[in-house]
This record gives structure tokens, C-alpha cells and sequence, in this order.
């Protein structure tokens, strides 16, 4: 199977950072031709954080969204497949209501956001793309004609400010790595630091234990690395701080599970099952097969259950 670490990271990524503030279905599919949408949001009536450190991003989910992130320009065909599932999703909206008996407005149904680390001239005038006439978002953002309520993010085009931060972390190159410092060099009790950096450790882990990695996956390690660096000295030191066993216990707990769902996508019932035997572990056997075994090897060792 194909790997695409990128897309698996952008989903993972883009949960974490909107999860605090509404809904977050990760590869939900749509009706018609079975398709799945990268990332579906739909805002919470009470949100669980102040919505100005998201910047940019807290402005996309103001509404129901459908976010798609590439990792290399979208040309005329992508473009369109996006297009397709916001029609469905609109579709299954309008359908809704009539089944609940009310209406529905234009400014109710999902807006689609395609996320692209740069969009060509082509591309941008293909559909009709254009900045924000009244100023009101970022240069980089460009917006379909209204009725079809879609844009496209030029995150190599956005300015470099803490708006956009979390936005530019889905970047490439230079503009990654400059996001990845900027997260590196966050307050200690930013609200999202520990979190982001967790995530990008992970996949960096994903990514390091993988073999024959093409071009785009060695540029995602190189970039991921201060993060997994600062994540495993922030780990550490608070585990000296931490000096209880209890408090030991949770973090590997913690540890354990993030690196099932990373490498295994999901931490179904299966695999719960072997965390506790996992965590008799010493830690230097505990990560090695964590690193190491596969998911059928994981759960047949660990799990109870034959390998047949």
C-alpha cells in the first residue's frame, strides 16, 4: 500500500487543533460514489478554548468545512474531486432539512477549504480564484465564486505571522521548517505546544522506522526533527519533575497509545487489549517492538489471540 504520510499527518494534525472547538471526523464519507472527505468540522455550540490562538485556522471553522490538505499543488482534476464531495456534503444538508421540515440558508452549508503549500496561475484562473476584495483575509487566501463556497489556501503566498502559524506548519521546505521553530520557541504554557509537538514527534517516528522514503517523506523528516528533539527533552525533563510513579505510569500509557494510533491509524478494541501487557515492559524492549512488530504480531504477542 502506498504511504502517504503527509495526508495521515495533516488529518491527525488538523484533529488536534480543532477538536477543542467543535466536531472532527477524520476520512468521513460522503453519499453518491463512496469518497471521503480528509477532514470534516463542524463547530461546537460552546467551544473548549479561546479561539484566537488558532488565528487563521479559528477563522476557517467558524462554519461547518470540509478541509483538504495536499502536500503538492492540486491541479484541475483535484481540484474538481474536492468540489464533488462539497456538493454531496451540501446535498446531504439540504436533504436533512427537508427531512426535519426547516430550511436552510446559504450561509449554513459547508464551505470547502483546500490547503496547498502553493497554487499556480493556471490553477487559480481555471476557477475563477481571487483575493478577498475587502481585505478581510490574508494574501495567499483565494476565493471561488460565491456560490460555490470553496477557496484555496496558498500557504507559501500567507504572511508569516502568529495568525497563520498553524496553517504554515502544513507548508513545504523553508516554510515548514520556519513554522516548526516557531513552535519550537512557543511558551511552555501555550495551549497547544505540548499537543502539536506530540503529534509532529509521532509521525517523525512513523517516518524514521520506515524504509525506501522518496523525496517528500525525507523532507518531512528533516523538517519534523527539532520538534521530535524539543518534544523528547520536554518529555524527559518533565518525567524527572514528575518523580512519582503514577504520574511515570500515564505518560507511558500515553506514549503507548499515540504510537499504536499513529503507525495502526486507529487504536480499535484489538489493540487497547495489549497495552497493559506492553506497559510490563522495560521502556528500551517496550519502544523497540513498539517500532519494530507489526499490528498482527503486536496483537497476537500481546493481545491473547493466535496469529491465525
Amino acid at each position: 500500500m502506498t504511504r502517504n504520510f503527509h495526508d495521515q499527518f495533516a488529518k491527525h494534525y488538523l484533529s488536534e487543533l480543532l477538536g477543542p472547538l467543535g466536531d472532527v471526523i477524520v476520512s468521513r464519507e460522503v453519499t453518491a460514489e463512496v469518497r471521503q472527505i480528509d477532514v470534516w468540522f463542524s463547530p461546537g455550540t460552546a467551544p473548549k478554548t479561546n479561539l484566537e490562538f488558532l488565528g487563521l485556522i479559528a477563522k476557517m471553522a467558524s462554519t461547518a468545512c470540509l478541509i483538504e490538505p495536499f502536500r503538492n499543488p492540486p491541479n484541475w482534476s483535484e481540484v474538481r474531486r474536492c468540489l464533488i464531495k462539497l456538493f454531496a456534503m451540501q446535498g446531504d444538508f439540504q436533504r436533512e432539512a427537508r427531512r426535519e421540515e426547516r430550511s436552510v440558508t446559504e450561509d449554513e452549508l459547508p464551505r470547502l477549504w483546500i490547503l496547498s503549500p502553493s497554487c499556480s496561475e493556471n490553477v487559480l484562473d481555471a476557477f475563477g480564484a481571487k483575493v478577498d476584495p475587502e481585505g478581510n483575509w490574508p494574501s495567499g487566501v483565494y476565493f471561488l465564486p460565491a456560490g460555490l463556497r470553496s477557496a484555496l489556501v496558498a500557504i507559501n503566498q500567507i504572511p508569516a505571522t502568529e495568525e497563520t502559524l498553524w496553517l504554515r506548519l502544513l507548508g513545504r521546505k523553508t516554510v515548514q521548517q520556519q513554522a516548526v521553530n516557531e513552535v519550537n520557541a512557543l511558551p511552555e504554557n501555550h495551549p497547544f505546544k505540548r499537543n502539536i509537538l506530540e503529534v509532529v514527534a509521532n509521525w517523525r517516528i512513523s517516518l524514521e522506522i520506515s524504509q525506501n522514503l522518496n523525496e517528500e517523506e525525507e523532507e518531512l523528516l528533516m523538517n519534523f526533527s527539532s520538534a521530535y528533539v524539543r518534544w523528547r527533552e520536554d518529555t524527559l525533563r518533565e518525567g524527572r519533575q514528575e518523580g512519582r510513579q503514577e504520574g511515570r505510569q500515564e505518560e507511558r500509557q500515553q506514549m503507548v497509545e499515540n504510537l499504536l494510533r499513529v503507525r495502526f491509524d486507529s487504536l480499535d478494541e484489538q489493540l487497547s487489549r495489549t497495552i497493559t501487557p506492553l506497559l510490563q515492559l522495560s521502556p528500551e524492549e517496550l519502544t523497540r517492538l513498539l517500532l519494530t512488530l507489526s499490528r498482527q504480531e503486536i496483537v497476537a504477542r500481546f493481545g491473547g489471540e493466535s496469529s491465525s
